[in-house]
């Protein structure tokens, strides 16, 4: 095997994606594919010659430049993939702003409806649970 040293990195990055999946820093969904790449790369630095092959049966002349299509279209998918994570949390901290700012001016409301009735000397309504 000559490719030891990425074998033994692409084996280091799984580890870590693996241990960060267990201690709860990495959400499973984004796990999976950092996973598939890391297994990907272990496959190829185990037997190089057949990013050749698949190389030749693409129909690409150079090895590398499979390489960096395949990093760009994966690079493409993370791309998409983070500004539909990031569109989905917009669409919710929009929707909690106006339920905050709802509940903020019924309180206020409560608020001044119980400042007016004590200065008037009755007993301020309960609010409801």
């Amino acid at each position: 095997m000559g490719n030891l040293p990425a074998f033994i990195l692409c084996l280091i990055i799984v580890a870590v994606v693996l241990e960060m999946v267990r201690r709860k820093q990495l959400r499973e969904k984004y796990a999976l594919l950092w996973l598939v790449v890391g297994l990907a790369t272990l496959v190829l630095a185990a037997w190089p010659q057949l990013l050749g092959i698949v190389a030749q049966w693409v129909g690409i002349a150079l090895p590398s430049n499979l390489i960096f299509i395949l990093s760009i279209l994966l690079l493409l998918g993370v791309c998409l993939h983070l500004s539909w994570e990031i569109s989905g949390a917009e669409d919710e901290t929009r929707t909690l702003a106006e339920e905050v700012a709802i509940l903020r001016t019924q309180v206020e409301r409560l608020e001044h409806g119980a400042d007016s009735s004590t200065a008037q000397g009755s007993v301020p309504p309960r609010p409801s649970p």
